[in-house]
């Protein structure tokens, strides 16, 4: 019960809000008349002093309209010029009546789709009809005001009835009576506001009254409101069970529902990857379950109220905002969509052209990547990359063309959040749009490819993946380094597997010799040792080059061909220790020797003809001490 006492509660507390809305709607609007009516303030203050003119000039010919009658009247029968002439001044004051009653009808013609009009309120703040003319000292607010309260007063006597109210013509007016309180003179102008004579309004204006006032009396007796607060209760019984019954409904599906866990709800795998297992897909469709119950409870309440509502005239007026509420979204809604229909038949076709222009697409990439297809200068390893921009230069077209047919488009505020999205993205992007600039570039370039043996500025090893973002190496130390793309196109890059295939690497090591060892045994040597290496190619030959001939040693440097560059590392290996080898089989010591001599120098220095014919070099003495 107290469940209930709350949603009812949640549920009025937006009918409060919305009315007070609705009040706040209706002082706005009176504030707009009311600028509406100063904009055309000296249009009415015009007409104002016009009516007063035509008023005064009505008075003025009806009482000398009276004179003339009486002085007519007054002749004898045999006095014809006389009474030729009252008969004619009476009829030019006739003339100006209807001159004066039209010329009245056209300026009031002339205010109606400007002039403000005040409700004449019923029993129930319903309207009953409208005022536009003011009456001596009332203005048209405070005459449609005072109307309003005689009516409401009709209702406290309880002897009212059909015929209660009575039409008396006065001079000027038609006035509607009951006993002997006015309840509403209906002057001339009230008639031509409303294409109307007097009487005919006055009688218009009794039946509405009278009907209202009934109405009242019989919708506010004991015996209705007691049927009212009867109907009331059973509608609210009603809700009670069709509540009752949804909420057992849905608990019978829940544990449907729990017992079917392992059986129809075997959970989600996607792959070797579960999304959602058995227990978590139940307590999923519960929830679900759950929600639908209180959206149709809360369903149940909010249709329950417009019938409780219109039960008691007091509330009728909520029911109908309680329907609009629901009819004007939906109505909006279903027209909205309805109306959308054609831009949406026409993004449908533009995606399923660009959809089948890409199948075509992507298959001419398969066609080229599987070496089916050849065209000149594109090599196959280009297909995809190829493929990819092709597909996000044509998604971007697409969103291009597609964007006008979006529903609001045109909005500033989305128009604003699209140009933020775009300097968002290009601002918090821009290092990564060069590495993917990057990355493309190398693509075509064909620097390398995957499990090509590369050196990248001081990185050395075997590329294992190439993405647009980085190239992934992983080194002879089994280490993975990840290198920019932006940073692999601003380095050297060397590759040692593109080639090795067809001509093979060269490696290439030096041992440094001195000069007492002949350089064709050292040569000799130095292939033997290349011969001996695993994995040394005998075609071609390996061949030595000196690559110095330094002050006290000479630079060997031994090069040779293989075909497997992944095994570099270990190939020198096994090379420099078949060198030694070689070298210590035929007595060759690797060393890189320092000579210092003691000798005379004449016979290099001075030439033999400026030297003594019987000339010797000096012997050098040495002398041992020994020490005690």
């Amino acid at each position: 019960m107290k469940l209930m006492f709350h949603l009812l509660l949640l549920l009025l507390v937006p009918i409060g809000y919305a009315q007070n809305k609705e009040e706040s709607k209706e002082n706005q609007k009176v504030v707009l008349s009311k600028q509406v009516d100063s904009a055309n303030s000296a249009v009415l203050t015009a007409y104002n002093q016009k009516l007063k003119v035509l008023e005064q000039q009505r008075v003025d010919d009806s009482i000398k309209q009276a004179k003339l009658q009486s002085q007519l009247e007054k002749l004898s029968t045999t006095d014809n010029i006389q009474k030729s002439k009252l008969l004619n001044q009476l009829n030019e004051i006739s003339e100006k009546e209807t001159q004066r009653f039209e010329a009245k009808k056209r300026a009031i013609d002339s205010l109606r789709k400007t002039a403000k009009s005040f409700p004449v309120k019923g029993f129930f703040s319903d309207t009953l009809f409208v005022i536009y003319s003011k009456l001596g000292s009332f203005s048209i607010q405070d005459r449609a005001v005072a109307i309003s309260n005689r009516i409401e007063k009709l209702a406290e006597n309880y002897q009212f009835k059909k015929e209660s109210l009575q039409v008396v013509e006065s001079e000027s007016t038609v006035d509607l009576i009951f006993g002997e309180s006015i309840i509403i003179s209906i002057s001339e102008n009230d008639a031509i506001w409303n294409n109307t004579t007097k009487k005919a309004l006055a009688q218009k204006y009794k039946g509405i009254i009278e009907d209202a006032v009934i109405k009242y009396q019989s919708e506010t007796s004991f015996e209705t409101l007691a049927k009212e607060i009867a109907l009331a209760l059973l509608v609210i019984v009603v809700v009670f069970g069709i509540i009752r019954f949804i909420r057992k409904g849905f608990d019978l599906l829940n544990a449907k529902i729990s017992s079917q866990e392992g059986k129809l709800l075997k959970g989600i795998t996607i792959k070797n990857y579960t999304l959602y297992d058995a227990s978590k897909q139940v307590k999923v469709f519960v929830r679900l379950s759950n929600f639908v119950k209180w959206v149709l409870i809360l369903l149940a309440i909010y249709l329950a109220l417009p019938v409780l509502f219109g039960i008691f005239p007091w509330t009728k007026h909520f029911t109908y905002s309680l329907i609009e509420y629901i009819k004007s979204p939906a109505k909006k809604i279903v027209l909205g969509v309805w109306n959308y229909l054609p831009n949406l038949i026409t993004i449908i076709v533009i995606v399923l052209f660009f959809k089948y222009v890409l199948r075509f697409i992507h298959f001419l990439k398969s066609e080229v990547e599987n070496e089916k297809l050849q065209l000149s200068g594109f090599y196959p390893d280009w297909a995809n990359p190829t493929y990819q921009i092709i597909r996000v230069i044509l998604y971007a077209f697409m969103g291009i063309v597609i964007f006008p047919y979006l529903p609001g488009s045109d909005s500033p505020v989305f128009q604003g959040v699209s140009v933020f999205l775009g300097v968002l993205f290009t601002f918090g992007s821009s290092g990564s749009l060069s590495n993917v600039v990057a990355g493309l570039v190398l693509t075509y370039m064909r620097l390398f490819k995957i499990g090509d043996r590369v050196k990248i500025g001081e990185v050395f090893g075997d590329v294992i993946e190439k993405s647009m973002l980085v190239t992934r190496v992983r080194t002879t130390k089994n280490e993975i380094i990840s290198i920019p793309n932006s940073t692999v196109m601003n380095s050297h890059t060397i590759n040692y597997s593109s080639d090795a295939p067809t001509n093979g690497l060269i490696l290439h090591t030096t041992v440094t010799i001195g000069y007492d060892v002949p350089w064709k045994k050292m040569h000799q040597t130095l292939i033997e040792a290349a011969e001996r290496t695993e994995w040394i190619q005998k075609t071609p030959a390996p061949f030595v080059l000196q690559t110095s001939l330094e002050d006290f040693y000479v630079s060997y440097q031994i090069n040779a061909y293989t075909k497997e560059v992944s095994k570099q590392a270990l190939i020198y290996s096994l090379l420099h220790a078949n060198i030694q080898d070689c070298c210590n089989e035929n007595g060759i010591e690797i060393l890189s020797p320092h000579y210092r001599a003691a000798r005379d120098g004449s016979h290099t220095t001075i030439p033999e003809d400026y030297l003594d014919k019987n000339y010797q070099a000096p012997k050098f003495n040495v002398t041992v001490s020994k020490e005690e």
